[in-house]
């Protein structure tokens, strides 16, 4: 089975689990995704209507590790913020049961 979906992966961080309880989620998405390519990923897998999407891009980032002479690196990824219309609440990890047709 192929999948189409835009989103790769939630997102869950500290600052991220806070605006969870506003009704925004975050999810780390393909870099050619647009926001209605997004908001119609999420009304398919979890079944719940968006009021908004926001996008950013992440630039990659470079640091020494601490006690080591090595160099970690993080990649450029895109990330995607959608609040949910009403402050509803979802598990970003669990998707909507599919029917089997």
């Amino acid at each position: 089975m192929k999948n189409n979906s835009p989103i790769i992966e939630s997102l869950i961080t500290e600052k991220s689990s806070e605006a969870q309880s506003r009704g925004k989620y975050s999810f780390r998405v393909t870099r050619d995704a647009t926001k209605i390519d997004i908001k119609n990923a999420v009304k398919k897998l979890y079944g719940m209507d968006v009021k908004s999407v926001n996008i950013m891009i992440s630039p990659k980032k470079t640091r020494l590790l601490k006690g080591k002479y090595e160099w970690a690196k993080r990649p450029c990824f895109k990330k995607a913020v959608v609040t949910l219309k009403d402050k509803k609440t979802m598990d970003p990890n669990k998707f909507k049961e599919q029917k089997a047709q």
